[in-house]
């Protein structure tokens, strides 16, 4: 598996858990705000992580960790996930997976497996404009639907989230989502925020008054939502 960023310590990805977050690399959507540059287009250059590398300092850290998050890029892509978090799990850690939800069943396997604690699933927009900013050449919304679905089973802990811009998401794309979403776990705001490592800095966030107005919007479809990465 191709893993191209280690967090040693974290209190935010992993949500109420002291964590370890690991980048895998590669991505099958290529989202022009994404803050992730060189794990969806890895450089030439880049220098991996052994998996022996990651387990050493799992070993040593396990006794104040709780858990890892696994993100990207996007993890699903590697076919030796799941055996990867096994050997997480046979050292007693919770695990939580980031992921945007087009391999869906890879999701469902490691879910009934129980290789996976907690689930954040991107949705990068309402259904009708979702390559807008997924930007996939070939693109079927089908596999994301899919996952959505299942994870609104309740089978493992979840949430869903959205980077929101304002050249991107209005009032009205917002309802949709909503809609779309409807009776979900969580869902969560992320307001977005400039990085040197964006793939195309040409983006701006909402005000904070618009982000809290969507929220409301979105509370009588999903009563649990919150933003994120407000100051």
């Amino acid at each position: 598996m191709l893993i191209l960023g280690l967090q040693k310590t974290t209190l935010l990805d992993y949500p109420g858990k002291v964590a370890s977050t690991i980048f895998t690399g590669g991505c099958n959507f290529r989202c022009p705000y994404c803050h992730n540059r060189d794990l969806v287009i890895p450089p030439a250059d880049v220098m991996a992580y052994s998996e022996e590398d990651i387990f050493a300092h799992l070993v040593q850290k396990k006794k104040v960790l709780d858990g890892v998050c696994i993100t990207g890029g996007e993890p699903t892509l590697h076919k030796d996930l799941p055996e990867f978090i096994a050997k997480i799990k046979d050292l007693g850690l919770l695990v939580k997976l980031d992921s945007n939800g087009t391999n869906p069943e890879m999701i469902k396997e490691l879910v009934k497996n129980g290789h996976i604690d907690y689930v954040a699933m991107d949705i990068k927009h309402s259904k009708e404009k979702y390559n807008t900013i997924a930007c996939m050449k070939s693109f079927d919304l089908t596999p994301i639907e899919e996952s959505v679905e299942f994870l609104k089973e309740g089978l493992v802990d979840y949430e869903f989230r959205t980077t929101i811009m304002k050249e991107c998401h209005n009032s009205d794309d917002i309802e949709s989502i909503g809609r779309w979403l409807q009776g979900a776990n969580a869902y969560y705001l992320q307001c977005y925020k400039e990085s040197e490592q964006v793939i195309n800095p040409i983006f701006s966030p909402h005000t904070p008054e618009t982000l809290r107005s969507f929220v409301e919007l979105l509370k009588p479809y999903i009563p649990n939502t919150h933003l994120r990465g407000i100051d």
